[in-house]
């Protein structure tokens, strides 16, 4: 967890399972409150056509910048070997 400011929330990237069997992959400092988001479609616009979404991976707690930079590499990621790339961190 290098980089870390004290006060601040950790970070987490974490990946879902659409309904329609695809991923998604995104950062938040508030998982449980972007889930709901999520599956209420007030989440991100690939989602919202996609419900229910199911939390199929979470990174561990890193910086801001540590969850931005691990997101890029995942996305870039064949889908096959996402959720081993995010495992990686953990």
């Amino acid at each position: 967890m290098e980089g870390i400011k004290s006060g601040s929330k950790p970070w987490v990237v974490y990946l879902l399972r659409c309904s329609d069997n695809t991923l998604y992959c995104g950062i938040t400092n508030d998982l449980g409150n972007r889930l709901s988001k999520h599956n209420s479609g007030k989440g991100a616009k690939y989602t919202r056509s996609r419900l229910p979404v199911k939390l199929v991976g979470v990174s561990a707690e890193m910086s801001r910048s540590e969850a931005l930079k691990l997101e890029y590499s995942v996305k870039k990621t064949p889908a096959a070997d996402k959720l081993i790339e995010l495992e990686k961190t953990s």
